[in-house]
């Protein structure tokens, strides 16, 4: 997907809003397109690997984010003071906060994701259901609005039954949410989740939903431009987690029930028609056999967007970009052809023996794995430290084959081959080795409750094609 007729980059200069590996990636696309990029970092990561690359690099404050990486008058300052004309935001951090969208309107800089107020509409999570709802996409019985009180809590609660999810109306990136399987449990869940949701979100609002014990996350990747395109790039299926958090990716899902896939694929897309979306966006669903529900649109790029990369050939970043500059969609949906198999493992400096605690150090040896359909994107160094300031992720090993068989066979080999050591650092990279050789998962009958030991294999274990 390239642009026609030689035209030049649609932005001279990209400032990124963001740290880590997604930065580096960033300024990657950017320097194809021959864009200038200007990366901010914090005291913490002035020796990164994006600052390092990046054309030019403003401090902007010390570690900790709310100082520095969630501080918008130090970034747009930053942006303006370089001559910056957009804001790559990447994922986490400032990606879907429609204020700093605003912000950076009023400045001249172009926010490189959808309008705010799609941002704000699909943020509040309550109110993104009633949207999905409304535009005909199957969502799980729950609240309509957000629930503030016990007294509104109970009834609630006993009209949606047993087991159900409190979820803050702002949150992402699995927190802000807790599973209620006994009634003793809910109003003591149920202020725990108000009380993370003011402190993590800054808003307290919840809301219930049902929750389904052993489903599938599978979610689809959209692409919208500003002249009315809205283009699906396939589904993920993302049910190995801990915590409600992602830990293994792979396009397509296996062992969907037949006519699934295209069902979510017609459901993402008329989502992002209703609300008017731009941009690069995910709409995430539950799979429970022929039933799927809606769950919430993540409007960003998200962590696991290799994958779709890798079958479709399709760079999202620069996507993203050429449609931040008001340029349609090269291509139509009859010319997206996913084609093959690709894994995502997310290789963290966690301890999973210690209920994943993070294991901040200076890394002594980081040699990521390589050969034929093996990609890594990691900001990781051999004398680099990882800061207790930041999320764990240290890197992504994403593999590409033409059948599931021989990609779990090459992601085998890959995990084997990344050799990381560093005082005190521990990673899931053992953990995700596990996960490739488990029985269920290798038949892709796996569900979100993979990690926790109750999915068991149904019969039929052999690898799925």
């Amino acid at each position: 997907m390239t642009q026609a007729g030689g035209a030049g980059p649609p932005f001279e200069t990209v400032l990124v809003a963001n740290r880590g590996e997604i930065a580096l990636r960033v300024v990657r696309t950017c320097r194809e397109m021959g864009i200038r990029t200007v990366v901010v970092h914090s005291t913490a990561d002035r020796d990164s690997a994006a600052v390092r690359l990046a054309d030019e690099a403003v401090q902007i404050g010390p570690p900790a984010p709310r100082q520095s990486y969630l501080y918008p008058p130090a970034i747009i300052e930053a942006a303006v003071s370089t001559g910056a004309q957009a804001v790559h935001p990447g994922y986490g951090f400032l990606s879907e906060n429609p204020d700093f969208a605003e912000i950076c309107a009023r400045n001249g800089l172009t926010f490189i994701g959808p309008p705010p107020e799609v941002m704000a509409r699909l943020g509040d999570k309550a109110l993104a259901r009633r949207l999905m709802a409304d535009a005909g996409l199957p969502v799980l019985p729950g609240t309509r609005d957000p629930v503030s009180t016990v007294a509104e809590l109970v009834p609630a609660a006993r009209r949606i039954g047993l087991p159900l999810i409190v979820k803050a109306s702002a949150g992402g990136g699995g927190r802000g949410m807790a599973v209620v399987r006994t009634w003793e449990e809910l109003v003591p869940v149920f202020r725990a989740m108000r009380a993370t949701a003011r402190s993590v979100f800054g808003d307290p609002g919840v809301y219930l939903e049902r929750f389904w014990e052993r489903a599938k996350h599978v979610e689809v990747q959209v692409l919208a431009d500003e002249h009315g395109a809205v283009l699906h790039l396939g589904e993920r299926d993302c049910s190995v987690q801990r915590r409600h958090q992602k830990l293994v990716e792979e396009t397509p899902a296996p062992r969907l029930a037949e006519g699934m896939a295209r069902r979510l694929a017609e459901y993402a897309v008329a989502g992002a028609k209703s609300v008017g979306y731009t941009g690069a966006g995910t709409f995430e669903f539950l799979v429970d056999g022929e039933e799927a529900a809606f769950i919430e649109v993540n409007s960003r790029l998200q962590v696991e967007h290799p994958v779709t990369e890798m079958v479709t050939g399709i760079d999202l970043v620069r996507e993203q970009i050429r449609v931040a500059a008001g340029l349609p969609l090269p291509v139509g949906q009859e010319e997206v052809r996913p084609r093959g198999v690709a894994l995502e493992c997310r290789v963290n400096a966690e301890d999973p023996e210690r209920r994943f605690a993070p294991c901040p150090g200076e890394l002594t040896e980081f040699v990521p794995p390589g050969g034929p359909f093996v990609r890594v994107d990691t900001h990781g160094y051999p004398g680099w430290r990882i800061s207790p300031d930041y999320d764990s992720l240290l890197a992504k090993v994403v593999v590409w084959a033409p059948e599931r068989e021989q990609a779990l066979a090459r992601m085998e080999r890959a995990l084997a081959e990344f050799r990381i050591r560093g005082e005190g650092v521990r990673t899931t990279r053992d953990l995700l080795r596990g996960v490739m050789g488990h029985p269920v998962f290798r038949a892709g009958t796996h569900t979100t409750s993979l990690l926790d030991g109750t999915d068991e294999p149904d019969g039929d274990t052999a690898p799925a094609g």
